[in-house]
């Protein structure tokens, strides 16, 4: 499978946001490595996936482990002969629970999964973007809504994907001269299994539960899609995509 045309890995890609977007890029042609916690599921993706003709790579990949990361980049890399697109998308939360009850085995799970993940899988993205010929490509971290504004008892998310937004402009600053494009999406109420608990109520700023409006999960796919599509001289830098009427603006 080695010299493919253009190559990306999706971390996450066994479900929700992450196989959406799996699935758009392989439609558009990109031999794609799929990672996640989670082989069975990852293949149910590489088997959707399968009608658009491209090329798809099943690694199994705990993000939060160096060890990990660098093996799944090293197989992309043989099987692909490059990397276009990264997409940082693998994540977790934690219980909501009062910030000052939050175990420490819990906070440090988000943080290995949500961001150190993000940074070693950048690491090692830009140490083939940069090396490569042609050289460049495009990193695109999954932000958040909790990226600009917290839910109640979401420490850890809110605090990580607070942090991925400075990943994101650190890796745009550094990796420019490499020709390496970073933009982040920042995403509000997808319909995935993730957000289910909306349908029937979620807690409020107010201390309140109310229903929140979903999107179809697709539109996400869609604007990844776009970010990807655009040629390295140009870039997303953030993008929000959400429910518009989901209580985002003015919550709080």
């Amino acid at each position: 499978m080695a010299g493919a045309s253009k190559a990306a890995i999706v971390t996450g890609a066994g479900s929700g946001i992450g196989r959406a977007v799996a699935l758009a890029l392989m439609k558009d042609g990109y031999a794609t490595a799929l990672a996640g916690r989670r082989k069975d599921a990852l293949e149910q993706t590489a088997a959707m996936g399968k009608a658009s003709g491209a090329k798809s790579l099943v690694v199994p990949t705990d993000v939060g482990d160096i060890a990990q990361v660098k093996a799944l980049f090293a197989a992309a890399k043989e099987a692909f002969g490059r990397l276009d697109v990264l997409f940082n998308n693998a994540g977790t939360g934690a219980p909501a629970v009062p910030l000052e009850d939050l175990p420490f085995e819990q906070w440090k799970k988000v943080v290995d999964a949500n961001l150190t993940g993000s940074f070693l899988c950048a690491q090692e993205a830009i140490k083939i973007m940069k090396a490569q010929t042609p050289r460049g490509g495009r990193i695109i971290n999954n932000g958040s809504i909790s990226a600009h504004a917290p839910r109640p008892m979401s420490v850890a998310y809110t605090a990580t994907k607070h942090a991925i937004t400075g990943l994101t402009k650190s890796i745009s600053l550094d990796c420019r001269k490499y020709d390496i494009a970073c933009g982040q999406i920042d995403i509000g109420n997808a319909a995935t299994e993730m957000t289910d608990r909306m349908t029937k109520g979620v807690m409020q700023a107010n201390g309140e539960m109310a229903v929140e409006p979903r999107m179809d999960v697709q539109h996400v796919a869609s604007a990844v899609a776009y970010m990807v599509s655009l040629p390295l001289d140009s870039n997303v830098q953030f993008m929000t995509i959400m429910a518009t009427k989901m209580p985002f603006v003015g919550r709080g």
